[in-house]
């Protein structure tokens, strides 16, 4: 099972799950617990991004499944929450969005929101929610190996921009901290015109932890499939 976070917002978290999903093989699915920025429909609020995970997903979960807690605003959503008079917490986070279907799936990618340090208000972080998560699997025994010391791995989006290395090492260093594993990195190009795209590419490859999943460049269209031609699995 993976979570994928980013550098920040718009680092590409979607773009690179989805991408990874295309790739997977079996029986696969993508989760987005919390989003911000929703659509109102016919059948309730949407998210986009939760929409292109359902699209390379091939098990049939209820849209209410996979986005569990989704707000119309595209704000912070512990600000959306506060003006929608809910109460976000990391516990209550994963009850809502762990299903037991999970643990059939060959595949499991859980996107986050924002990026790792994502606040859910009164103190607490999304990335408490995983480390509850990851606690839960290792006692149930979900993993495949009963000796395995993670069950949910991290797979960080480095957005490629000015400031990158920074925002990078420093989520590296916040994962690795709460005791999580990094399963890959991938760099999104999401700055066009980003100078000396390659030596900021080799600092990261010197840097960072866990393998080198890929870098997707600039896409003028940005689909899964076109990005998953850059991308290896973890």
């Amino acid at each position: 099972m993976y979570f994928v976070t980013g550098t920040d917002t718009d680092s590409g978290k979607t773009l690179i799950s989805a991408a990874l999903l295309s790739k997977a093989q079996g029986n696969k699915c993508g989760f987005k617990p919390i989003a911000s920025g929703c659509e109102h429909t016919e059948n309730g609020l949407r998210n986009p991004d939760a929409m292109m995970l359902m699209a390379q997903s091939n098990m049939d979960f209820a849209y209410q499944v996979v986005n569990p807690i989704c707000f119309e605003p595209a704000i912070a959503p512990h600000i959306a929450a506060k003006q929608a008079k809910q109460t976000l917490s990391a516990q209550s986070v994963l009850e809502t969005m762990y299903h037991p279907a999970m643990q059939s799936a060959d595949f499991v990618l859980i996107e986050g929101a924002g990026g790792w340090r994502l606040p859910l208000g009164n103190g607490e972080y999304l990335s408490d929610t995983i480390t509850l998560l990851q606690a839960k699997l290792l006692q149930a025994r979900l993993t495949p190996n009963s000796e395995a010391t993670s069950a949910v791995e991290i797979i960080l989006v480095v957005g490629m921009k000015l400031g990158c290395l920074n925002h990078a090492l420093l989520t590296q260093e916040a994962v690795l901290a709460d005791g999580l594993t990094i399963a890959g990195w991938a760099a999104n190009q999401v700055d066009a015109d980003m100078a000396f795209i390659d030596d900021n590419l080799d600092s990261l490859q010197q840097m960072m932890r866990g393998p080198f999943l890929g870098y997707v460049p600039y896409l003028t269209d940005p689909t899964a499939e076109n990005a998953a031609h850059y991308l290896k699995l973890p």
